[in-house]
């Protein structure tokens, strides 16, 4: 007999206490070991349509609904008695006539009946507006995988009406309205062979898994659904497995699922060429380990995989391949290199260029293109800062930033940009290279010298070596620099996922306000925001100015409190501020709603049980149910220090540009529940987002 598991009630699982969860976990472990044992309290549903479906006894109150047949016994909800009741009468499992995929389905209610949750300000009858689905003919909403009994629902439908009914859909269903929704052209859901296993469908195995063992099942029951399967949409398979003529960039706004989409790339290429080594880099050491939990869940069946597949940050593998080929290194900090600038500086008299331009030139001009002559300099064309500089400028700024690569030279430093320089140019001659493949996330954020290693890595007949994923809206620390002048030109080939399955569509539309619908990259290429969609709907975010701080810390407070009563757990939420100065405010209110907190750094995880505090830097890879976005001030954000360091036009549009990503970063970490607060006079940015 097969023993298989819904998402749904992985689902269900995690709205329950920890305790009502143990006893849970014990009864589904009895359950598949012995299924048949004749301790276990079957109990027909007398109410519910489909005839198999069962109640089992797990405690007084708790109450497990599985579907059972001869062949099969499928946990698909867990809950209170009369939840579990409720639940299981309003539904059925059934195979698809068209598409040949298994489906739980939600027994029909028309629109009218569908209750409209209290966050949609206004209730306009289904007449009022355009029909979105009136000319979609039965036979095309079948084969997108609408259940038979919803198509007169479908045809009923209005924009406002729209995302309440996909909640009810199976999940190609409401992607595929969606799509059409926005402008696209969904594709049809693959037919399944006749006489094949409904569940084998590749819809179907989305939400239902097979329990080969009490391992597995163990490792399924500890982890919500969609970190468990590590998601992939059949979408973003065809992006997976697809054979790239070139450097691909996926791009997709947060919460689109770029990151699973690399992982998958991953294993995709490390399966499918037995002898090669692949790289899977990102930002920072925190999602490296990410990267790594997710890939041990992914590859559980498979181990061996893990040997030939790296996980590192760009900084790891940058010092690792350095060490084994030229030794020890000792890498210059960003302080170090102030200190240095400034001390040149000093020995040149009447110069007026500040301390945080002549940083700022050096990162963004001198040392991201590792210049080396004065002629180079001369030459330069300084992308993203557009003030001209006289060559008698240049001149003096030269004599500046030569003296500090000559100490460098003297005292045996280097600096991050030159590190991967010099494995650059020595990968460019040698014959044998470290990995075959590399598959790079947050790809945003990656630096001049960080692409020409990777593009130093691979030999230019293998056109499937480099794949990237990233969105610029998120771009928060590197300056923007022309890609295709190093040698990877992605033209052609970049793809944008448009299926948010993180962050509910009202908080999507929200943060979207902070960005500009289409963005693009010094080459050209556009990353459109425009046709994204959330797959599920949420409160809308609470936007709040306060008089003072303890007025916020207060609001704050009841808000926290207000979460926690709601059943979120304290680890199931987090709160973001933007510098290190607001931090304080944080653990305050954090603090006087009674709650326990973790401030985490570059180092440090989530820890269970904990709220987390972190800089909006840090933000990027976490995923909370509830977010709290603090101290949104006027001078906070944007950043009134960076302002006043500005010494040309672009500088000043780079920082307006880069706090708002970083405000777009913090707001879609949330899932569910979004606040913003700030004191009065408020941020700029805070009127964004009310428009």
């Amino acid at each position: 007999m097969e023993f298989r598991i819904a998402g749904t009630f992985i689902d269900s699982l995690a709205r329950l206490t920890d305790q009502e969860q143990k006893l849970v976990k014990t009864t589904a472990f009895d359950l598949q070991m012995n299924p048949a044992n004749p301790g276990f309290q079957f109990h027909k549903l007398d109410k519910a349509k489909d005839r198999n479906f069962w109640s089992v006894r797990v405690s007084l109150d708790i109450r497990l609904i599985v579907h059972r047949t001869d062949e099969s016994l499928l946990m698909c909800y867990v809950g209170h008695h009369d939840d579990a009741y409720r639940w299981a009468q309003k539904r059925k499992l059934e195979t698809h006539p068209r598409t040949g995929a298994a489906q739980i389905v939600e027994i029909r209610e028309t629109v009218k009946e569908i209750k409209i949750p209290r966050y949609v300000e206004s209730e306009t009858s289904v007449q009022e507006k355009p029909l979105i689905f009136k000319n979609i003919s039965d036979d095309e909403l079948l084969a997108y995988g609408v259940p038979d009994e919803w198509i007169n629902e479908v045809h009923q439908v209005n924009e406002e009406t729209l995302l309440y009914l996909v909640d009810h859909l199976p999940e190609e269903a409401a992607e595929a309205l969606l799509d059409i929704a926005t402008g696209s052209q969904p594709k049809p859901v693959s037919k399944a062979v006749a006489g094949s296993d409904p569940f084998s469908h590749p819809d179907a195995q989305r939400r239902f898994r097979v329990m080969g063992n009490v391992e597995e099942l163990a490792r399924a029951l500890d982890y919500p659904w969609e970190k468990w399967t590590v998601f992939l949409h059949p979408d973003q398979r065809q992006i997976v497995e697809k054979n790239y003529g070139g450097p691909v960039r996926i791009s997709g706004s947060a919460g689109t699922g770029k990151t699973i989409v690399a992982l998958h790339r991953a294993v995709f290429l490390t399966r499918a060429n037995p002898n090669s080594r692949v790289l899977l880099t990102t930002f920072s050491g925190t999602m490296a380990n990410a990267l790594r939990t997710k890939l041990r869940r992914l590859i559980s069946n498979e181990p061996r995989l893990g040997e030939r597949l790296e996980i590192h940050s760009m900084s790891e593998i940058g010092k690792r391949l350095y060490e084994l080929t030229f030794g020890r290194i000792q890498i210059l900090t960003r302080d170090e290199t102030r200190n240095l600038l400034n001390h040149a500086s000093e020995k040149i008299h009447g110069h007026k260029f500040s301390s945080h331009f002549l940083l700022t030139e050096w990162e963004s001009v001198v040392d991201a293109w590792q210049i080396s002559t004065w002629e180079e300099y001369r030459d330069a064309k300084r992308l993203g800062r557009k003030t001209r500089l006289p060559e008698k400028q240049r001149v003096v700024l030269w004599s500046i930033f030569n003296q500090v690569r000559v100490n460098l030279q003297e005292e045996n430093r280097i600096t991050e940009s030159g590190m991967f320089n010099r494995i650059a140019s020595h990968l460019t001659q040698s014959k044998r290279k470290p990995f075959d493949f590399a598959v790079v996330d947050e790809a945003q954020d990656i630096s001049v010298q960080q692409l020409r290693f990777l593009a130093a890595l691979f030999s230019s007949d293998n056109l499937n070596t480099l794949f990237f994923a990233g969105d610029l809206g998120q771009r928060i620390f590197q300056q923007p620099f022309s890609w295709k002048a190093l040698g990877v030109d992605i033209r052609g080939r970049s793809r944008t996922l448009r299926v948010n399955y993180r962050t509910s569509h009202q908080i999507r539309m929200q943060a979207d306000r902070l960005l500009s619908p289409e963005l693009s990259d010094v080459d050209g290429n556009l990353e459109q925001r425009k046709g994204t969609i959330s797959v599920f709907n949420g409160p809308k975010p609470v936007i709040m100015i306060l008089d003072n701080e303890k007025d916020e810390i207060q609001a704050v407070v009841q808000w926290l409190s207000e979460k926690t009563a709601e059943g979120i757990q304290p680890h199931e939420m987090g709160v973001f501020v933007r510098s290190d100065n607001e931090l304080d405010r944080a653990c305050q209110a954090v603090k006087s709603a009674g709650l326990e907190l973790s401030i985490l750094d570059e180092k440090v995880d989530t820890a269970f049980g904990k709220i987390a505090i972190s800089t909006m830097h840090l933000a990027k890879g976490l995923e909370f149910r509830a977010v709290a976005v603090l101290a949104c001030d006027d001078e906070i954000i944007p950043l009134q220090k960076r302002i006043e360091t500005v010494s040309d036009d672009a500088d000043l549009e780079e920082v307006y540009n880069t706090e708002r990503h970083l405000l777009y970063v913090a707001c879609t970490r949330a899932r569910d529940q979004l606040l913003i607060t700030g004191v009065a006079p408020a941020s700029e940015f805070m009127d964004d987002l009310k428009n």
